[in-house]
């Protein structure tokens, strides 16, 4: 209980706790920040005071995720609230006097590095599984390899091997696993695959991605990019933007930036005009400040790469004409500057060399893992913590 005590007064800020209960919710589907105060009592004023960054980041809570409420001991006033944008910045309301506080803080997790090498005995998705007991990490692996490898026709016996990091929040993983280096072998063929400036390569640098997005505008100039959080050193401040800004004239035409369906079509708070396309493998992406819609785009429609959906615009929270650019996978934030592309690439001169050095290390460490026969470590066994908080805990005393 000490632990857990001290971790919850760093993570609230709370300099004198006499009695609170901390509780740990999902967020409640087509639930919005200003519903969420409205049905907490808390006033709306809250919302309606945010500059036009952080009404834009209130739009980004996610459906299911969850977040951290601290009321008193009797639960009816609301103390504090932490609740997630993305994966490095929240949202923290804190009472003062009759009042709250907003801020944005940065999400506090540990993050570690594994590595481990499996036989394979039925698939590697399910020998994955029954190894790490990871859902998340086994899809991870075979996402990163799906586009260069055929799992196929895969012998019993056969060996993989994987580096991989993943986050720790509060005891118990949190977000994505992320593939650092894995291994595949095919009839004893090993196969290798490198994570490098956020992109995947095989071991002669070329890249294996292959599910590519094109522009949604032509020829106009990009006006903000993608961060997940930077400190603003003016403003004193923790900042994100999750998506790219394109500037352009009123009416320039928006296009689909891949094939797929719209589930959404509408206002959407302070980014105003908004299509939301869903497409394969956990794609989604989001066209916001739209002046208006193509005819007969709505939601539930069929669209295909490159068709015209609407047109650039200023509408919501917007201080000029333009398109505010989303890409999401698995409905989390991503950087669409790095999936944007024409053709794959190879990498060529000293970010090649750079390359080429990083991924002998790597390879090493995986060969390494496949001849000391390396364990995984099981998600159980990440989450077995005294620091973890369950659905409802109290503090104090």
């Amino acid at each position: 209980m000490i632990k857990k005590l001290i971790l919850l007064i760093f993570l609230f800020q709370i300099s004198v706790l006499n009695a609170s209960i901390v509780e740990k919710l999902p967020w409640p589907e087509g639930e919005s920040f200003l519903h969420f105060l409205d049905h907490h009592g808390m006033p709306q004023s809250i919302y309606w005071n945010l500059d036009k960054e952080d009404k834009e980041l209130c739009e980004e809570i996610r459906a299911g995720v969850s977040y951290y409420m601290m009321t008193d001991d009797n639960g009816s006033v609301i103390e504090q609230v932490l609740i997630p944008i993305n994966e490095e910045l929240q949202i923290h309301l804190v009472r003062e006097a009759e009042n709250y506080r907003f801020e944005m803080i940065p999400v506090a997790y540990q993050e570690i590095t594994d590595l481990f090498a499996l036989s394979i005995e039925r698939s590697p998705y399910q020998d994955i599984i029954k190894a790490t007991n990871n859902r998340l990490l086994a899809h991870a692996f075979v996402d990163a390899f799906k586009n260069s490898f055929d799992f196929t026709r895969l012998r019993k016996g056969d060996r993989l091997a994987v580096v991989y990091k993943e986050k720790l929040r509060l005891g118990r993983p949190y977000g994505l696993p992320t593939i650092e280096a894995a291994m595949i072998e095919k009839r004893k063929k090993p196969h290798y695959l490198f994570r490098f400036h956020d992109r995947y390569y095989d071991e002669k640098g070329r890249e294996v991605e292959g599910f590519l997005f094109r522009k949604p505008v032509n020829h106009v100039r990009i006006t903000s990019r993608f961060t997940l959080r930077r400190y603003h050193p003016v403003l004193k401040r923790y900042r994100a933007h999750l998506g790219v800004d394109f500037g352009g004239r009123t009416g320039t035409p928006i296009y689909a930036a891949a094939d797929g369906r719209i589930i959404f079509a509408g206002r959407l708070g302070g980014y105003g005009n908004v299509i939301k396309i869903r497409h394969r493998d956990g794609f989604m992406t989001l066209y916001a400040h739209m002046h208006k819609f193509r005819r007969g785009m709505r939601r539930g429609k069929y669209v295909k790469k490159g068709q015209v959906i609407g047109y650039i615009g200023s509408t919501g929270m917007s201080t000029g004409p333009h398109l505010h650019f989303g890409l999401y996978k698995n409905g989390r934030p991503i950087n669409p500057l790095g999936v944007i592309k024409v053709t794959k690439k190879t990498i060529y001169g000293k970010t090649r060399k750079e390359f080429l050095r990083y991924a002998a290390i790597m390879k090493e460490k995986l060969q390494n893992a496949v001849e000391t026969n390396a364990c995984p470590v099981r998600l159980d066994d990440l989450s077995r913590s005294n620091m973890c908080i369950d659905e409802k805990t109290s503090v104090g005393g």
